[in-house]
């Protein structure tokens, strides 16, 4: 199937949200919770998340959501999770991957890192514009939604045990080229992610790879008391 004929399938207000909530999980998503969140039947959900799956825009497969194995446990359910493949139409066609890549190849080769970075932390300045640095983790994860990286709030164990909250990212937009070259799009995206929330702010970003996930992650700049010791 064509990625224009893929993207068409979004066209579908019902289908779209399904995708967008299976998307935003992060997680495996079972028929009934995503019937529920969207407020249509299992069946019609199951219908569209199917074609969703056959369309290659989710991924399928089974598991007992009960928790529990052996008799007794119920039969495994279909669950679903976005595909990690992308999808572009340009109209008319055209190729702006290849020349990233022609480009961070050249670059990587001259040793071409530092000035990269710097290029992308100016970007990232321009495009904060005359605002003021980010005021909290709530404004950089609308920052970084509008941006599309998907941002998501979770909890990092401390020094002590204690919880703190640390901003990471289901999608890297720049993932394509980074997958080929990943120290040097992953600094260019950390410069640019400290040049967009400012500096000496209250929050501050840094590089803390996980598989599937943007490689930079967003946290209060200020340690807390447990880390001053």
């Amino acid at each position: 199937m064509k990625d224009i004929d893929v993207i068409a399938l979004l066209q579908d207000p019902m289908r779209r949200r399904l995708y967008e909530y299976v998307a935003a999980q992060g997680r495996e998503v079972g028929r009934n919770e995503a019937a529920e969140a969207v407020g249509v039947a299992r069946t019609l959900a199951a219908h569209h998340l199917d074609r969703l799956a056959e369309a290659g825009l989710l991924e399928s497969g089974s598991r007992r959501l009960t928790g529990r194995s052996g008799p007794g446990a119920g039969r495994p359910a279909k669950v679903y999770t976005r595909a990690p493949v992308e999808r572009s139409v340009s109209l008319p066609a055209r190729d702006y991957r290849t020349v990233a890549e022609l480009l961070a190849e050249a670059a990587e080769q001259a040793g071409l890192d530092a000035g990269l970075c710097a290029a992308a932390r100016r970007r990232g300045e321009a495009l904060r514009g005359p605002a003021a640095p980010c005021g909290g983790l709530e404004e950089a994860m609308e920052m970084l939604a509008a941006r599309g990286y998907e941002p998501h709030l979770e909890g990092a164990e401390g020094a002590e045990g204690s919880a703190a909250p640390v901003v990471r990212m289901r999608n890297c937009p720049f993932h394509a080229v980074a997958e080929r070259f990943p120290p040097l799009v992953c600094g260019m995206n950390l410069a640019l992610l400290e040049g967009l929330l400012g500096a000496d702010g209250p929050v501050r970003a840094r590089m803390d790879a996980r598989p599937g996930e943007c490689c930079v992650v967003v946290e209060p700049s200020k340690p807390s008391k447990n880390d001053e010791h």
